[in-house]
């Protein structure tokens, strides 16, 4: 089942401070306070503990229940979009370099998985959350759950029905989102349609839109991280042009990046909820 993907906001996951690689947040059907449909630099895992849940992941329309963890790639827009009434969950991110140096070269890249856990050890997952929920301290949990989901060092793998296409262009896109379809089919030898067709079936969200996506959070992490100017940040993350990342600013975040950065519009998006 799919559906056309509304326009999704720019919301961080990690927390400003010192909140280490990783970070646990909790979210109850009583709690509430939902965000609108979004995108991270940070990969993200959401693991089902009670309940049951139905997101939105780019033009896909996936249900998790107790026990189920799913995981977002960095840049893909994602959004609960029902909830049962005793649904509880804990979503976990790491910052991207984390990421990288968990799963090594081998399992770089970040992929959609939707993985059960067994009942004898969600318990034990559960306590460990709990403990370090809204707080510093996640890292290894993190760690170890973004093994287990991509068959790290002895983790079970677990089974992908991701096309192999996808799995390489995932590989290369993060380090490099300036790379055409062009570029991308010739690296992983195939057709650049093929390449497209299965990586949209895979994602949810068209090829296009995701590698602009992975340069605009670039763009985002080079202004805000290494004191480079507006223009300077744009041609490193990969644009031809400034004018070309003012254009993909609009289009996909629907306001300029002197707005964004310089008139407090990312607060207010930050901000959102529902």
């Amino acid at each position: 089942m799919s559906h056309a993907a509304p326009r999704a906001l720019h919301q961080t996951f990690l927390p400003n401070g010192d909140a280490g690689r990783a970070f646990v947040w909790k979210y109850s059907h009583a709690i509430g306070g939902r965000r609108p449909r979004h995108f991270h630099i940070e990969p993200e895992i959401n693991l089902v503990v009670r309940g049951s849940a139905t997101f939105g992941i780019g033009e896909r329309v996936v249900s998790v229940s107790q026990g189920e963890l799913v995981t977002f790639p960095a840049g893909q827009d994602h959004e609960l979009l029902a909830a049962s009434d005793d649904l509880y969950l804990y979503a976990i991110g790491l910052d991207p370099t984390y990421s990288a140096e968990v799963l090594g070269r081998e399992h770089g890249a970040n992929l959609p998985r939707h993985v059960g856990i067994a009942q004898r050890e969600l318990a034990a997952i559960v306590d460990r959350a709990a403990a370090i929920v809204d707080k510093s301290g996640a890292d290894s949990l993190a760690a170890e759950l973004w093994e287990r989901t991509h068959g790290v060092r002895g983790a079970p793998r677990a089974p992908s029905t991701t096309h192999v296409l996808t799995r390489r262009v995932m590989q290369l896109l993060p380090n490099a989102p300036e790379l055409s379809l062009e570029s991308l089919a010739r690296h992983v030898r195939a057709h650049p349609s093929e390449v497209s067709r299965h990586f949209h079936q895979d994602m949810g969200v068209p090829l296009s839109r995701y590698r602009t996506r992975l340069r605009l959070l670039r763009f985002i992490r080079l202004v805000d991280t290494a004191d480079h100017d507006l223009m300077a940040s744009a041609s490193m993350a990969g644009f031809g042009s400034y004018s070309q990342a003012h254009r993909s600013f609009q289009s996909e975040l629907r306001c300029a990046p002197r707005q964004f950065f310089r008139e407090g519009l990312r607060e207010k998006m930050q901000a959102l909820y529902y």
